[in-house]
């Protein structure tokens, strides 16, 4: 029994692939508060990375994001100017957000909680992001590599990361959501296929008795 259990191991371990980041189909969204009029809206994208991840054992998953600030878009050049300045983000001198995934603990099959350590602005602090896994699979598009498909939610104190300007405009709380694409990285063990569900034929279905 005890080799049994031994031989078991590597397999097992093997499930675990490397994928990385599409910097395309890889997107952050914040909303913060405008005056208590509205929540302005913004992206980042272009954001880079690696992700091990094994659908069947969330809490060995490892993930390490870097955002690159300057891709900032708020939908207006002042504004995006503006929020990348030294009393905001401070992107001169540091151009990019940096995610480093602490924890995983799994909800169900296809939700889990991820916490990590969020450096933004020179400052690290702990973060903590509900994620919902859309697909993994082969994609249908060339050049077919097996994706990882991820929707995420998370919040954050701007005054957390040294962000304390403009507190009578600018609200405190930033909320977050990310989608996100993976490709497993060359060379990674290829994965059986998935199957497909066949639909019946009702031509060829035989008749009812």
């Amino acid at each position: 029994m005890l080799a049994m259990v031994v031989a078991s191991v590597p397999a097992f371990a093997e499930q675990a692939q490397t994928y990385a980041l599409d910097p395309v189909h890889t997107r952050v969204l914040f909303a913060i508060e405008h005056a208590g009029f509205s929540k302005a809206l913004g992206t980042v994208s272009g954001s880079t990375g690696t992700l091990v991840f094994d659908r069947d054992d969330w809490r060995s998953a490892r993930l390490d994001v870097r955002v690159p600030l300057q891709r900032l878009d708020l939908g207006d050049a002042e504004w995006n100017e503006a929020a990348l300045a030294a009393n905001l983000l401070d992107a001169r001198r540091h151009p990019e957000a940096h995610f480093v995934s602490t924890a995983v603990e799994p909800v169900d099959a296809d939700h889990a909680r991820v916490c990590g350590d969020l450096t933004l602005r020179g400052v690290t602090r702990p973060l903590c992001m509900d994620v919902m896994l859309n697909a993994l699979k082969r994609h249908p598009m060339p050049p077919f590599r097996r994706t990882a498909g991820f929707s995420a939610t998370a919040t954050l104190s701007r005054a957390d990361f040294g962000m304390s300007a403009w507190k009578t405009v600018i609200g405190d709380a930033v909320e977050l959501r990310i989608e996100a694409e993976a490709v497993r990285e060359r060379g990674e063990p290829a994965t059986a296929p998935e199957a497909e569900p066949v639909e019946p034929d009702p031509s060829t279905a035989e008749p009812t008795p």
